[in-house]
């Protein structure tokens, strides 16, 4: 169970910040015209793996669908898959505690 919370505490971190800084090359891009062609592709590989780590650690811990589907849109809005960790980890570490 460790290693899935570790897994997924590192995929939402990286999916945080590469979805912001693809949020930033996508504002560059439209503002001044210049584009990295393999940013897109990145960051569709990185939420994929996101993903999958979210769905082990939910089969984990029998999250309900709903939370399910509310860890994998955390992915999808800049800044958001930070707050989603810690609550998240605080969650389960309450869960576990009890």
């Amino acid at each position: 169970m460790k290693s899935a919370i570790t897994r997924y505490r590192v995929m939402a971190i990286v999916a945080g910040i590469v979805l912001l800084a693809f949020t930033i090359e996508i504002t560059i891009k439209y503002t001044l015209g210049p584009e990295i062609p393999w940013f897109a592709q990145l960051h569709g590989l990185v939420y994929m793996i996101y993903l999958v780590v979210t769905v082990d650690l939910a089969r984990r811990v029998n999250w309900s669908v709903a939370r399910i589907l509310g860890m994998c849109l955390a992915g999808t809005i800049p800044l958001l898959s930070f707050y989603a960790e810690r609550w998240v980890v605080k969650n389960i570490e309450a869960d576990q505690s009890s």
